[in-house]
């Protein structure tokens, strides 16, 4: 009885007492405002709303794209930019089909197809459209004093910094011996730029501004340097006046429109092969414009710069002092500086690209990584942490894809024969399906949903979100317990085959009972059992008889196992590469019944110890700080955040870095955030403050949320 007071004490005094600690904030962010000194193509900086976003060079603006594609491309997107490439043929997802041997019957599933041929034909189409489009690239035009062109060798005296507390972008360099200074940021309520520049150059005619228009690929990567021919003929330009024109583009049946408004009046506009060459009066040597996207044609702005910026300020201010913040500047572990850099930018680029109705792509709006579409396994990573760092209204924003969506995952489960909704994987804004021969056979993002909903009732325990959710919690959980299937020979229910784990390296055709799948099966079914409850509903029988009969977690020798098929889980190279899910049995997941936390001790150690963790990807290491964490590993925890892995590497601008075609990831930027706050605030097990860290460390967190 002595022993569980005092654990009650531990839950309810220190961790309060911990939290109320004031933290001076904007101290925190700005000691990690982002210095450039020198053209690093890794190390171009974004800035955004949320919804929209641009990534700058060093000299403000996109002045050399061609020179950074390698790098972190500077591009412009939005959440509202797509854009399909015209066909004459028909394709539907019908087209690309193949059955699987599964559950008693022939099962459909929407896959990729050997070249040449019509199912290939239609999967590919499918796959490449719709795709995110770079709606422009604003860069400068500068002359040297001999009239020709600068290049990037010319940029010299490099002096950028990225002022994170405000969001803006402020970039000093000199073009022979001539200082410039532009100050850039993004509105936080409309899809527009601001940029002011101060310079000689203005008023010597040698510096003029371009915007440019990329045209889309049908490639897996779009960085904005693709031009065509005929885009003149896409365009068009409407003056208002000396200081404001309209830029339409109709890109097939994508239109929108640029709006742009100078503080000087201007001299010319002309047309270019790829957009337009705009030149000031040259009457003064500061120049401000404001330039804005839209799917509307709305007109040029009205507001100044000053405005608009004291605006930005005042937003940028705002979220900083919101939400959730953990203070390490007094630990004195050599660890702590690097973790809460990461922390910081983590913050600052999720706040920036993840801010939509719809889970971002996992390159944001940077650039193109599978066509620009959403994956909705990633979701977990690009939501979760919103809740945990006190902004749920972002993952309830971020949800709305679910609503949107619902018809689509009701249509796949019934031609699959199950009850229900199944989610779509790979998708686009509306929903719309894609053929994967892996991503149509992943189930880890089934739950998601129940997880996201259940967060936001942790938050707002009240009848208004019941109702909200519960038709997506409800229906959710009725594929899953259909799903589930009770084999005859074994005597139990189990999940597959026909299921590829969160783990990709396992055929769909003899898979079935991944270890993590099971637990979030049997934790997502139980949950959406007390979301009837909480609503004065009975039970699900049938989700009942699910959970009772499901089959246990898989193990051999003490270690739980990848799947059950799967019996040679630790001694077969290929099964220890890739994400070591298993591990978020007890780690993403809070405990379910049947888990043994021996033996998850005993897995977590030879992960740890034998996997091939240059083979992984970013969001798998703060996975296993979570599930050190759980399982009282706090050095360890710390260790896996930053274990020196290619994948594990976060840039000077804060982008998880992946390999030469994926430069940036922002999953493991939610990860990391996901898994600081389980390590500051701890679980619904915890049962002290900051369970994640050393005792040695010297901490403040306030804003967090407990992880379930």
């Amino acid at each position: 009885m002595k022993k569980k007071l005092i654990a009650l004490i531990w839950v309810f005094i220190p961790l309060s007492l911990f939290a109320q600690e004031k933290i001076d904030r904007k101290s925190v962010v700005s000691r990690h405002n982002v210095k450039i000194t020198e053209v690093d193509t890794l190390n171009s900086l974004s800035l955004g709303n949320g919804r929209f976003a641009m990534t700058m060079d060093v000299t403000g603006l996109q002045t050399f794209p061609e020179y950074y594609h390698k790098g972190v491309p500077l591009g412009t997107m939005s959440e509202w930019g797509w854009h399909s490439f015209p066909t004459d043929k028909e394709y539907s997802i019908e087209q690309t089909m193949k059955p699987v041997a599964s559950h008693g019957r022939e099962i459909p599933y929407a896959r990729q197809w050997p070249s040449g041929t019509r199912e290939w034909e239609a999967a590919n189409y499918l796959r490449q459209n719709p795709h995110r489009i770079h709606l422009a690239t604003l860069g400068w035009q500068i002359k040297k004093s001999d009239g020709s062109l600068i290049e990037v060798k010319d940029i010299k005296n490099i002096d950028q910094t990225l002022n994170l507390w405000n969001g803006e972008l402020i970039s000093k360099f000199e073009i022979e011996g001539v200082p410039v200074e532009v100050i850039s940021f993004v509105s936080q309520t409309k899809d527009e730029l601001g940029v002011k520049v101060s310079s000689k150059l203005i008023s010597e005619g040698r510096l003029a501004l371009t915007i440019n228009y990329p045209f889309p690929t049908n490639q897996f990567l779009d960085e904005a340097v693709y031009f065509d021919e005929e885009e003149a003929k896409r365009l068009k330009l409407t003056k208002s006046g000396k200081q404001k024109f309209t830029i339409e583009r109709n890109l097939d049946t994508t239109e929108y429109f640029t709006n742009y408004t100078s503080s000087l009046n201007l001299k010319s506009v002309e047309s270019t092969d790829k957009g337009y060459l705009i030149k000031p009066e040259r009457s003064k040597d500061t120049w401000s414009f404001i330039t804005s996207f839209s799917p509307k044609n709305n007109q040029p702005s009205n507001i100044g710069f000053e405005k608009v910026q004291n605006e930005e300020h005042k937003a940028f201010n705002q979220f900083w002092n919101s939400g959730g913040m953990i203070d390490l500047g007094e630990t004195k572990d050599a660890r702590a500086k690097e973790i809460e850099r990461r922390m910081i930018l983590s913050l600052y680029l999720t706040k920036i690209n993840c801010g939509g109705s719809s889970p971002p792509q996992e390159t944001g709006l940077n650039s193109n990584s599978w066509y620009g579409k959403p994956h909705m396994e990633m979701a977990w990573w690009h939501g979760v942490h919103f809740a945990l760092w006190g902004r749920p209204e972002i993952l309830e924003k971020q949800m709305e894809w679910y609503f949107r969506s619902f018809e689509g995952a009701k249509a796949i489960a019934k031609r699959q024969g199950f009850e229900g909704v199944r989610w779509q994987k790979m998708t686009d804004n509306n929903g719309g399906e894609t053929a994967s021969s892996v991503g149509s056979y992943l189930l880890w993002q089934q739950p998601h949903i129940i997880y996201f909903s259940e967060l936001i009732y942790r938050v707002k325990s009240n009848e208004q979100t019941l109702k909200k959710y519960a038709e997506l919690v409800e229906e959710t959980a009725n594929f899953m317990a259909d799903f589930a299937w009770y084999d005859p020979d074994l005597k139990r229910y189990i999940l597959g085959v026909g299921v590829i784990p969160a783990q990709e390296r396992f055929d769909p055709v003899e898979t079935f009972n991944p270890t993590y799948e099971l637990a979030y099966w049997r934790w997502a079914l139980e949950t959406a059992q007390k979301w009837r409850e909480r609503q004065g509903l009975k039970r699900n029988e049938k989700w009942d008889k699910v959970l009772k009969e499901l089959s246990p977690l898989p193990q051999k020798d003490g270690l739980y196992l990848a799947t059950e098929s799967a019996k040679d889980s630790y001694t077969t190279t290929k099964f220890m590469t890739d994400h070591p899910s298993v591990l978020g049995t007890y780690g993403m997941l809070p405990y379910t019944k049947g888990l043994d936390k021996e033996v998850m001790k005993n897995t977590f150690n030879k992960i740890w110890d034998d996997w091939e963790w240059h083979d992984t990807w970013g969001w798998d290491f703060p996975m296993t700080a979570m599930t050190a964490t759980r399982l009282g590993y706090p050095e360890k925890a710390v260790d896996a955040l930053l274990m020196p892995i290619t994948t594990n590497t976060y840039l000077k601008n804060g982008q998880n870095y992946q390999t030469d075609r994926l430069r940036l990831y922002l999953p493991g930027n939610g990860g990391v955030l996901i898994a600081l706050a389980m390590m500051a605030a701890g679980t619904d097990e915890t049962t002290k403050p900051h369970p994640g860290f050393p005792d040695d460390w010297k901490m403040k967190f306030e804003g967090l949320t407990k992880m379930p």
